[in-house]
């Protein structure tokens, strides 16, 4: 994150109480790279010795995040499963620095929201959607249980299955709502003025308490599983990435390019599926 860079991935931006993490790579999608990852987790760093009392993360673009940049994944090359968990838990690690951040930390989040994009979310202390949100599961099944299991404290077992089964599953802001993923769900063009009204009525409190208020939710959520169900996931998903099944699928998108397989593996919401059986 270097301020002479012209265009960086990420940004900070000060708005009286709440300081945003802003993305910046909207003609990728904000697809998470490496480099983009180092430079969230720099800002978060920073944040905690100095701005608001309140952290927001948004994006810039169309979207908050198409997940991971599924370029480091294609071809069927010979891959390091030791690595590659390695990898994995350091993103684990990464989230895991936001539910532990001593600042309360809102997620405001706007059209396509997918993937590793969306685990994020569930760090966060709250999550604001738009009402033109989709929160979507991977498009191409080349990974597997990394994100579903961090969705269950706030889903719930059932729904994070009906989510993972099904490639390219989504959700909007209102289903979002109604299973717990999210706080709210405002119009688009509000988002950050109610995201902003909220972390103003937040940083009303004193910061250290804020701190302990957090770190006792926190508590009781990981009496009830929450730090736990994170702890294997990495070496889950790692194990499933030297499946010959996933190799193959990867060797497609070197091959093919990732459109034709998102097509294939396309199909109606969870809802819709379920509406298209009712009378």
């Amino acid at each position: 994150m270097s301020q002479n860079d012209p265009c960086p991935e990420i940004l900070i931006e000060h708005a009286g109480p709440i300081s945003w993490i802003v993305f910046n790579r909207p003609a990728q999608a904000n697809a998470l790279s490496a480099s983009m990852l180092e430079s969230f987790s720099a800002a978060l760093a920073a944040l905690a010795r100095e701005g608001g009392p309140v952290i927001g993360i948004r994006a810039n673009g169309k979207g908050f995040c198409s997940g991971m940049d599924l370029g480091q994944y294609g071809g069927a090359a010979a891959m390091d499963p030791i690595a590659d968990a390695q990898r994995l838990n350091a993103n684990v690690a990464r989230w895991l620095s936001i539910w532990d951040h001593p600042k309360p930390v809102i997620a405001a989040v706007h059209g396509y929201c997918s993937g590793v994009g969306a685990q994020l979310c569930i760090f966060t202390d709250l999550t604001i959607v738009a009402d033109d949100v989709r929160i979507s599961e991977p498009g191409v099944p080349i990974g597997g249980g990394f994100i579903a299991p961090t969705w269950v404290a706030q889903v719930g077992a059932k729904r994070a299955k009906e989510f993972a089964f099904l490639p390219g599953n989504s959700i909007d802001g209102h289903m979002a709502v109604e299973w717990g993923w999210a706080n709210h769900c405002v119009p688009a063009d509000r988002l950050i003025e109610a995201t902003e009204a909220l972390a103003a009525r937040i940083a009303l409190i004193p910061p250290e308490v804020l701190r302990i208020k957090k770190l006792s939710i926190n508590r009781a959520a990981e009496a009830a599983g929450f730090r736990t169900a994170t702890a294997g996931i990495a070496e889950m998903d790692s194990l499933l990435h030297v499946a010959p099944a996933v190799l193959a699928i990867r060797d497609r998108m070197a091959k093919e390019g990732l459109k034709p397989l998102l097509e294939e593996y396309r199909g109606p919401s969870s809802t819709g599926l379920i509406n298209s059986f009712k009378e």
